[in-house]
């Protein structure tokens, strides 16, 4: 090479090796601050829009965690007031069996039938009143017209800001009705619906309303004995809303099972695409901090050479 001082070409090149080394460097500072491998677009442009696409399934599958542990607690709402309902239910069928005997006059019967009415109207604030965030539980408004599991969306309406039928629980991350949600009908608690007490049927004195006439009073020894079987029959159907609803718990609590499952394995995928390997990134770090002290040392003996021309100019 020849000895010239227009260009100091040894030092152009250390120059062009510190730029190289310099933005390894920098690279390397960005991943071991950040722990991430990928920190900018320019990273791995293929690998970014992997893990973005990943990451917004981890947020949905963790929300779908929550959203599940609260329709959890939604339906143990539900359970506990059905439990006092059936506190009453079972207190109403030890008044009709009292006054069902003949050893009680009407005027005793009517005091009976006065308890019998009020655990009735109990009942029905109960159902009425039972809500969970807003959303009543027990009036019938997150009732279906089937009983078929797969047949409850028929019934759900979310196109207006109140949705109306049985509640959709949304877990998934996207909206397909085998993978991402389900419904829960709970059925009517009032005492009308269970067919006991004054309001079940305004004609039921006179029996011409069907099932529902027999619990409608105690206050005559017929109607307690006919209250007997309505009291049975509101207890059963009671007790198949409460059957339900911890089945829909235990399908709930295996869902979360699985969404953590799949969270963890995503977010697994999603780390091996994004994190850094602090142990490699570590080992280019120095290396890295060694090629930039040698390419600074380097580019000031290259910047002392072209004096060796001067050298000889004044010998």
């Amino acid at each position: 090479m020849s000895l010239i001082i227009n260009h100091n070409l040894m030092a152009m090149n250390a120059n062009r090796n510190l730029s190289s080394a310099y933005g390894n460097l920098s690279t390397s500072v960005s991943r071991l601050s950040s722990g991430l491998r990928i920190t900018t677009a320019a990273d791995d442009a293929a690998g970014l829009a992997i893990r973005e696409l990943m990451r917004s399934d981890i947020a949905s599958l963790n929300q779908g965690v929550r959203n599940a542990n609260d329709a959890i607690s939604m339906i143990q709402t539900a359970d506990g007031a059905l439990a006092v309902i059936d506190e009453k239910l079972i207190r109403m069928k030890e008044l009709a069996t009292q006054a069902a005997t003949g050893t009680y006059n009407s005027d005793q019967r009517l005091i009976i039938d006065s308890e019998y009415q009020q655990m009735a109207s109990e009942i029905t604030r109960i159902a009425n009143a039972t809500d969970f965030n807003g959303i009543y539980l027990l009036n019938g408004n997150l009732s279906s017209s089937t009983t078929g599991v797969s047949s409850w969306a028929g019934d759900h309406d979310g196109s207006s800001l109140q949705a109306v039928g049985p509640l959709k629980v949304h877990f998934g991350t996207g909206n397909d009705s085998a993978e991402d949600y389900y419904y829960i009908a709970i059925g009517n608690a009032t005492a009308s619906a269970l067919g006991v007490g004054n309001a079940s049927d305004a004609n039921s004195a006179n029996g011409t309303h069907g099932v529902a006439s027999g619990g409608y009073s105690i206050s005559t020894q017929q109607g307690a004995q006919e209250a007997l079987a309505a009291l049975n029959a509101a207890i059963t159907s009671k007790d198949n809303i409460r059957a339900n609803l911890g089945s829909l718990q235990n399908r709930l609590e295996n869902t979360i099972t699985n969404l953590q499952v799949q969270a963890e394995n995503l977010q697994a995928a999603e780390s091996r695409i994004s994190d850094a390997d602090i142990a490699t990134e570590m080992t280019n770090f120095v290396r890295n901090q060694i090629l930039t002290q040698s390419a600074v040392a380097m580019l000031s003996q290259a910047n002392s050479l072209p004096q060796m021309a001067l050298q000889l100019m004044q010998g």
